[in-house]
């Protein structure tokens, strides 16, 4: 078995998001609409913004590992999840810096702790 890495972390939790944006929406059951469905006519539907590309919905095997990522936050600090969940989404440093009003050394230095913090815990796991 391969030792984790803070990279191989990274790339599981950026899978993680990915799997969540592939996940079919959560709705409140009970709310409805009595409205009557509006029809459009032809014009009308070919002039409409075009709906976003939408991605099938994950396989089991992606879910697992998604699973396991949700497991392992709860190894470091809320602070650190934030952030780690933030990087993962590809969000740039510099809107994560302004939210936890750290500089962008502070910010990576205390990424960087909190994947490693994870990549020790699972080797521990596995040995």
């Amino acid at each position: 078995m391969t030792r984790w890495t803070k990279e191989r972390v990274a790339e599981r939790f950026e899978e993680a998001v990915l799997t969540l944006r592939r996940l079919p929406s959560v709705k409140v059951p009970g709310y409805f609409s009595v409205w009557p469905e509006v029809i459009r006519s032809e014009m009308e539907i070919l002039q409409q913004d075009k709906l976003p590309f939408k991605l099938g919905a994950p396989l089991p095997d992606a879910i697992d590992r998604l699973d396991q990522v949700l497991q392992w936050v709860l190894w470091i600090e809320v602070d650190e999840r934030k952030l780690v969940w933030l990087r993962a989404r590809g969000v740039p440093w510099k809107p994560i810096c302004l939210r936890l009003g750290v500089n962008r050394t502070t910010a990576w230095r205390r990424h960087s702790e909190a994947l490693s913090k994870i990549a020790q815990k699972l080797n521990n796991i596995t040995l």
